[in-house]
């Protein structure tokens, strides 16, 4: 595309500005004036005859373009992605210009001279209600960013200057930019120097004058440390750091004191330094919902800051980063990319009548192709937060209240520690307006307070600072708080003197290169908190060497490590972890069932082989609960999907080891006759007593279910897996050890070796001195009971073997089964034969049937081992 000539972009290129109206405002060369900003329903695409966009690759130059093209104008507005960015250019146009006629708007900094021209902010900070001559947005592509593309959108479609409006950013946005704004004039230029891959490269063998990118602070800290210990020392930015801090550590840098700089992903937003090389740790990141692949467009971005102006760079990788893919290499020397395919959109026109209004006005649908609604972001789900809490909704009525409950909600959570905790300070901030339409001194004092020390380490300081952060954005809302210019010089103060503390912090432990650093720290008893992080594959290392090990959500720290520095080293792993738990907590909650495992045994949950959690009693033997092992590194709402998600894994191996049961359980709840037996054995983990005897052909035999001395049960149960699994729920139920169950191949158990009543539960109930399997029991009792049903009838010598019982003890057994045993009268002398060794009878009403002598008794059955001595008897009698 052409309309601007080629680099360097002298700024005669573009049409003059006309001079200001008397209105303020300024005509372009049309004659036609603008407002700063349209609302929804009155777009002026078609009527911006000075639309225009510079797009390319890094290293393009448009940044200093843009701000050329403003100052050439007697008024411009300039928006960044970053508050360092907005920062840094901010500091570039005061030496231009001076500081009483350039101004600096971001969430968290207001500098507003009175007679200010030109405007450094932030993209969501632009005074977009203010009319001047010359607008600009830098990296416009972030329209299609899930957390922030909606601001983007809202000032490609809106934003404008009056005399001339410019979008910088990739070219990937260009299709959709051509159908969003019609008429609007792309220049694409190609990046000054060239951008070559050169491979994986060893941390110790990385080229002078690199960067190092990381994408959790953990990883970052452990490379530092690396570093540090082979180096000699580096630098450390992070997104998340105050801009005094971050000069600070680039100036160590820029001014060579170290060669190596170490950052997150924060770099590839604008920086510009002195950086040759661009080696990457990882090729994913975790965007607050997931961990997902980098893709070709990012790396481009971040591989971009090396070489700058004519200087050729290279992009490689290091440690355990992944192997760069040929395509995605390719497409960043190249510098070509997909287009992409949506812009994030949300409505401007919001109905502040009500905060249920307001959420719905949130929600209405794009209004155009190529635009997508926005997922709910965090000011949105604050609001929702909100709107269920009955004070806030009884005070949150009209439209003040309303524009003000949503101010409220659009105070961004620096911090990142739960959507619970920021939403219940929204809550308070909002509260206390309505009720005292000023945020009370003495509250502001209470709160900047706590964070006005310089006390703690890296990790400590930098969540100070995103606490700063947060009551510096409340200082700069001029109607919240009574003074508000004192309060911002306040808050910029404590901000200055924690962000010094965290220069300090960083390069005390990152710039050292003494290699007995470790050791005389170790032995300094009053030496503050040592910098701590964690590995990728779990290693916690502490001040560049290893500590222990994180298992699941434990840490074991290393058994060698000296007894009186143990506390002071587990204390500063575990604060390593406050960025590793949350990716393993993500990691659980992902992860399939077949990951998982149940110890029968002992009833620990094991994960990835690590005892991460065990069952304990619940609400019956069938519903045990989760007791997690070590989680107190753990927050509460961590704490509890953990626990849920563990606890849907274990009621799918209960109903899968118990099939049998679930299975007759769901047939039963059709049928009054059914339904309340298997609800008892479902309560009893697949037993239950019986209420009254079971006829032949009762609804439960259908259903599998049997019966024996009054216990129902379900046979399948009985075999070794199920009954051993039922062991383990019947004794975590019960607060006691699993009990220690018999071989497979055992009849009978002495009751003396095995007293736990739990065994009358799992299927051996007490018969006499001995137990016995509830299968064998039915089988014995019907058989017996069938052959006793007349008379008596003889049983053998090796009865008492076969039950695996001693011959003293049968008579105790079978009585337990209603049976009595007699020993048999002597045969007349006269009959010749062997003698029954006993006869076997029904007890009725407390007394013996009475008993015939044996050769005047029925034939018994063929199937008794006496039916041929039976028949010989009867032949001798007659």
């Amino acid at each position: 595309m052409t309309g601007f000539p080629a680099h360097p972009f002298p700024h005669r290129s573009l049409p003059a500005c006309a001079p200001a109206g008397a209105d303020g405002s300024f005509a372009g060369a049309s004659g036609v004036r603008f407002s700063g900003h349209a609302p929804h329903g009155e777009s002026r695409r078609d009527s911006d005859h000075h639309l225009h966009a510079i797009l390319g690759p890094t290293n393009t130059g448009k940044t200093h373009f843009a701000i050329e093209r403003m100052l050439a104008h007697p008024s411009g507005i300039i928006g960044f992605p970053l508050r360092l960015l907005a920062r840094e250019n901010y500091e570039r146009l005061v030496a231009r210009k001076g500081a009483s006629r350039v101004a600096l708007i971001t969430g968290e900094e207001k500098i507003i001279p009175p007679d200010a021209r030109w405007f450094s902010c932030t993209v969501e900070a632009m005074p977009i209600d203010r009319q001047v001559s010359f607008l600009a947005i830098d990296e416009i592509q972030l329209c299609a960013d899930p957390e922030r593309g909606h601001i983007f959108t809202s000032r490609l479609l809106h934003a404008r200057g009056t005399g001339e409006t410019l979008f910088l950013g990739a070219e990937t946005i260009a299709p959709l930019m051509r159908r969003l704004v019609p008429g609007i004039t792309i220049d694409t230029r190609p990046r000054l120097s060239a951008l070559t891959f050169t491979g994986p490269a060893r941390l110790e063998k990385l080229p002078t004058r690199s960067a190092i990118v990381a994408f959790s602070a953990a990883e970052l800290y452990a490379i530092a440390e690396l570093i540090r210990s082979r180096r000699g020392g580096c630098a450390v930015v992070m997104g998340q750091m105050s801009p005094r801090t971050r000069n600070a550590q680039v100036e160590l840098y820029q001014n060579r004191e170290v060669d190596y700089l170490v950052a997150t992903d924060a770099i590839g937003m604008g920086l510009n330094m002195d950086i040759a090389h661009v080696a990457f740790a990882g090729l994913s990141k975790f965007d607050g919902s997931r961990r997902r692949p980098l893709t070709a467009s990012e790396v481009a971005q971040i591989a971009g800051r090396a070489g700058r102006g004519a200087k050729d760079g290279t992009f490689g990788t290091t440690g355990r980063c992944p192997p760069v893919p040929d395509p995605m290499i390719e497409a960043v020397e190249n510098h070509q990319f997909d287009p992409l395919e949506r812009l994030v959109w949300r409505n401007d026109s919001l109905d502040f009548s009500s905060p249920r209004a307001l959420m719905a006005s949130l929600s209405v649908p794009p209004p155009l192709r190529g635009l997508q609604a926005s997922e709910p972001t965090s000011d949105a789900l604050i609001l929702a937060t909100l709107a269920h809490e009955p004070q806030i909704m009884a005070t949150a009525t009209g439209r003040v209240r309303t524009k003000m409950l949503w101010d409220v909600c659009q105070i961004p959570d620096f911090r990142k520690i739960g959507e619970r905790s920021h939403a219940q300070l929204c809550s308070r901030v909002f509260s206390l307006l309505v009720e005292q339409r000023r945020l009370p001194v003495a509250w502001m004092e209470e709160q900047l307070g706590r964070l006005d020390r310089v006390d703690g380490d890296v990790d400590t300081l930098m969540q100070r600072l995103a606490g700063i952060r947060i009551w510096s954005y409340i200082a700069n809302r001029e109607n919240w708080v009574t003074n508000a210019a004192m309060w911002q010089e306040r808050t910029r103060i404590v901000e200055d003197k924690v962000s010094d503390a965290l220069h300090e912090r960083l390069t005390a432990r990152f710039v050292d290169r003494r290699s007995a650093h470790l050791i005389r720290l170790l032995e300094n008893e009053s030496n503050a908190p040592l910098l701590s992080a964690v590995k990728n594959d779990g290693e916690v290392i502490v001040e560049g060497h290893p500590v222990g090990r994180m298992q699941g959500f434990q840490l074991h720290l290393d058994l060698d490590l000296p007894q009186s520095d143990r506390a002071t080293l587990a204390r500063a792993a575990r604060r390593a972890l406050k960025t590793e738990i949350p990716l393993r907590v993500q990691a659980c909650l992902r992860a399939s069932d077949d990951v998982f495992s149940l110890s029968h045994e002992t009833g620990d949950i094991i994960w990835e082989g690590t005892r991460i959690a065990r069952l304990s009693a619940g609400r019956d033997a069938l519903h045990p609960a989760v007791l997690l092992r070590g989680d107190d590194l753990l927050d509460t709402r961590q704490r509890d999907c953990v626990r849920a998600r563990l606890s849907e894994f274990v009621s799918r191996q209960i109903a899968l080891e118990l099939a049998p049961l679930f299975r007759a359980h769901a047939l039963a709840a059709g049928s009054a006759d059914t339904r309340g037996a298997l609800h008892e054995m479902m309560e009893g983990a697949g037993q239950a007593r019986a209420r009254l005897p079971l006829k032949k052909h009762h609804p439960l035999h259908r259903l599998g279910v049997r019966c024996a001395l009054g216990w129902l049960y379900l046979p399948a149960l009985l075999k070794p897996r199920p009954m051993r699994f039922r062991a383990l729920l019947l004794a975590v139920q019960s607060g006691t050890k699993p009990v220690e169950l018999p071989p497979p191949s055992a009849v009978s158990l002495p009751v003396a070796a095995f007293p736990s009543t739990l065994f009358d539960t799992l299927g051996w109930p007490a018969c006499g001195p001995v137990r016995l399997r509830l299968d064998m029991v039915e089988k014995l009792v019907r058989t017996l009971s069938f052959r006793t049903r007349q008379n008596s009838v003889a049983l053998p010598e090796h009865f008492a073997p076969w039950l695996g019982a001693k011959t003293e003890d049968v008579p105790a057994i079978l009585r337990t089964f209603g049976l009595r045993l007699e020993t048999p009268r002597p045969l007349p002398p006269d009959v010749a034969g062997p003698i029954p060794f006993w006869l076997l009878s029904r007890i009725q009403n407390g007394r013996n049937r009475p008993q015939a002598h044996p050769a005047q008794s029925r034939r018994p059955t063929q199937e008794t081992p006496f039916a041929v001595l039976s028949s010989l008897l009867v032949r001798a009698s007659a």
